[in-house]
């Protein structure tokens, strides 16, 4: 975990808003500065309640917080909107899971940018000719996915390459289908390129917000495919 810098600007809980740039930020839940990138923004609506802004865009003041479920429960446990706010805040009941919700839509709009980009191709038999030529940075399942399908293209690849790729396997097929405008996408295959690193990154955020920071600090930067599906 990162210690709190010494620098007053460091420990300030509420930034000055959206456009504010800065690499780290202070955490409200953990008392702790952090990067950004491990980090959740949330902002008061409208009515006067705490909302996520898992992209960082919405406008007003803001507070931060690590990006574990852990973490936010603790937000909500310590009162620790309303002193980052300096203000009474309302909390949704479901907090917790909304943000876990955004962050998942968050990973379906990258991976639609990723597929208009050109970077996405679909179907089994495209998959496996992609897998073979060995440009693929990562596979994607549908949660329905067969395991004898996804057995089959795990394999093509280790037969292809010993480099570790990544498997995603939480996006159900309905989501799969809107992100790629496309019916019945069951197996893809992410080609390299910004799109598809973004798409990553954020599936890497989604799973450590589900998993914790013990997952985050070991340095699995995504499961790959000697272990379970993200």
């Amino acid at each position: 975990m990162i210690a709190p810098s010494t620098g007053h600007a460091h420990t300030i809980e509420l930034d000055p808003g959206p456009r504010a740039s800065s690499p780290e930020r202070f955490c409200v839940a953990t008392r702790t500065v952090r990067p950004v990138s491990d980090l959740i923004r949330f902002v008061i609506g409208p009515e006067g309640e705490a909302m996520p802004d898992v992209k960082s865009k919405l406008p007003g003041r803001g507070v931060w917080v690590t990006a574990t479920r852990e973490a936010v429960r603790e937000a909500i446990k310590r009162k620790a909107f309303a002193r980052g706010f300096r203000r009474d805040v309302r909390l949704p009941a479901d907090l917790v899971s909304r943000t876990e919700r955004l962050l998942e839509k968050a990973v379906v709009d990258a991976l639609a940018v990723a597929g208009k980009s050109g970077l996405v191709v679909t179907g089994f038999a495209k998959v496996e000719t992609a897998l073979v030529r060995g440009d693929v940075v990562a596979l994607v399942h549908a949660a329905e996915a067969s395991s004898g399908g996804t057995g089959k293209l795990d394999a093509a690849w280790r037969r292809r390459s010993e480099r570790p790729l990544a498997v995603i396997g939480f996006l159900t097929a309905a989501q799969l289908d809107l992100a790629l405008n496309r019916a019945n996408v069951i197996h893809a295959a992410l080609l390299a390129g910004p799109a598809s690193e973004t798409f990553l990154a954020r599936c890497r955020r989604l799973e450590r917000f589900r998993a914790g920071d013990q997952h985050h600090e070991a340095g699995e930067a995504a499961p790959m495919l000697s272990r379970p599906r993200i």
